[in-house]
């Protein structure tokens, strides 16, 4: 696939062949919604080499992932002319005006939202969208402004066509083939609600038989047989008595607060992330706390011992405050570590992949929204989930920033989960909820929005 950083690299022929997987510039493969990992880009550069076309291509992707995707070009397909549309208003304005012949255009979803108007005025030989769970909500500026885009051929990438319901899936769609699932009003009411709520399965069946002509999505248990395999853990941990205490008496304060009727679903999110920050550590909350924090020496250890027999870490959380929490106390132990988080610029997010991955640090601190995609760090091959998340599939994401192409060593996943707390019920809530893109596709997704209030309080049981 690629050179591994100047090491050498045996090329193995999939069976099938690879190829037999690669769309080419004459199939109506709309989505490809391969596993994390498994090389979706690569897929579509592929593809990108087959186009003979006058008009450029567009990709529409993260912000944090267009100069990936110019070092993907590069790699994959050095003889396309890349024009990157980035930059100041003025700026973009310019390359939008320019004549050059370019193959391929990228840009992100803000940008593209900010420059539409000019984007109205040009045509494409095909607009991807990488990531495309960014267009999910079908009433966001973002997702409008990409239905806008004039081209002959669409394609959407994603490790997670759903997230929380399956509106989302339709969204999808609805930029690739408007009205081939229907309206929005005749999608809920003739296939998601009979799947979701009902477990019809005749509905289940009709709406795999729409969808799947049109999405490629392979696991990496049927293709990436020479993957090393990637074994999870789930680390209980005991809460200290005296966190035990601040931990009930906060719990106690929520289901008191919320009894009865008229409560808004997101105040008890929030209460219920409190909890979560106190089983991460009472300090994030509470700035006189003095106690312990068993969790947080739980992954010190941890991240201790691996470093010490030379394996590589990637802690992700979903909190930059534990993040900030525990650099410090790894320098104390003379664990050098580097951090990614939402504010971290493009460029700075580059250069700390590449030098992570030449072995410059030990540890790799990433908020999971920041983390969940466009990075490799094959480099690494210990993951630990310091919190766990209600979606279960933006946890696998981050775990697939190492088990993925590249990856020669078995990776090991701790998940730290506070004992007798929310965290086991998430755990309880990811297999509960853990059908719907089973259903659709063969993978399986997590989600909260859904949930009802009552379903959500009960999660302090």
């Amino acid at each position: 696939f690629k050179a591994m950083e100047g090491r050498p690299v045996t090329i193995r022929l999939l069976d099938p062949p690879l190829h037999e997987f690669l769309p080419t510039a004459d199939e109506d493969i709309k989505a490809l919604a391969d596993e994390m990992g498994l090389g979706k880009t690569a897929q579509v550069i592929a593809f990108l080499a087959t186009v003979t076309s006058d008009l450029p291509s567009l990709v529409v992707c993260p912000a944090s992932l267009v100069l990936n995707w110019k070092d993907e070009l590069e790699k994959f397909a050095p003889a396309l002319r890349v024009r990157l549309i980035l930059g100041p208003a003025a700026a973009r304005r310019t390359l939008l005006a320019a004549q050059t012949p370019d193959d391929v255009w990228v840009t992100s979803y803000e940008l593209l939202r900010q420059d539409l108007a000019q984007y109205r005025e040009k045509r494409f030989y095909c607009c991807i969208l990488d990531e495309a769970q960014h267009i999910k909500n079908q009433s966001t500026l973002i997702s409008k402004a990409v239905k806008q885009i004039d081209c002959r051929q669409r394609f959407v990438l994603t490790g997670t066509p759903i997230e929380n319901r399956l509106s989302e899936l339709w969204n999808l769609f609805d930029f690739l083939m408007p009205g081939y699932l229907f309206s929005h009003q005749r999608f809920v009411e003739k296939l998601e609600k009979p799947v979701v709520k009902s477990r019809d399965p005749e509905a289940a069946a009709q709406l795999r038989r729409l969808v799947q002509p049109f999405l490629l999505r392979r696991l990496k248990r049927d293709v990436l047989r020479e993957l090393p395999p990637k074994v999870e853990y789930v680390r209980r941990i005991p809460l200290s008595e005296e966190e035990r205490r601040v931990y009930h008496a906060a719990a106690l304060q929520v289901l008191q607060s919320f009894a009865g009727e008229g409560r808004s679903k997101l105040a008890v999110l929030a209460a219920l992330t409190q909890l979560r920050q106190i089983c991460c550590a009472p300090g994030l909350c509470f700035a006189n706390y003095q106690g312990p924090s068993s969790k947080l020496e739980a992954a010190l250890e941890l991240c201790a011992g691996m470093v010490e027999n030379g394996h590589q870490v990637l802690l992700f959380s979903q909190f930059t405050s534990m993040l900030d929490l525990s650099r410090p106390r790894l320098d104390g132990l003379g664990i050098s570590s580097f951090t990614l988080e939402g504010a971290t610029s493009k460029e700075q997010r580059s250069r700390l992949v590449k030098a992570f991955n030449a072995g410059a640090a030990s540890v790799f601190l990433i908020s999971l929204k920041a983390g969940g995609t466009g990075l490799n760090l094959t480099a690494a091959d210990v993951v630990i989930h310091y919190d766990p998340w209600w979606n279960l599939a933006a946890q696998d994401q981050a775990t697939d920033r190492t088990h993925r192409i590249g990856q020669r060593a078995s990776v090991q996943v701790y998940k730290l989960i506070t004992q007798d707390t929310i965290e086991e019920r998430i755990l309880e809530l990811q297999a509960k909820k853990a059908q719907l893109m089973d259903t659709i596709a063969g993978d399986s997704e997590g989600g909260i929005l859904q949930m009802s209030q009552e379903e959500l309080l009960a999660l302090l049981a």
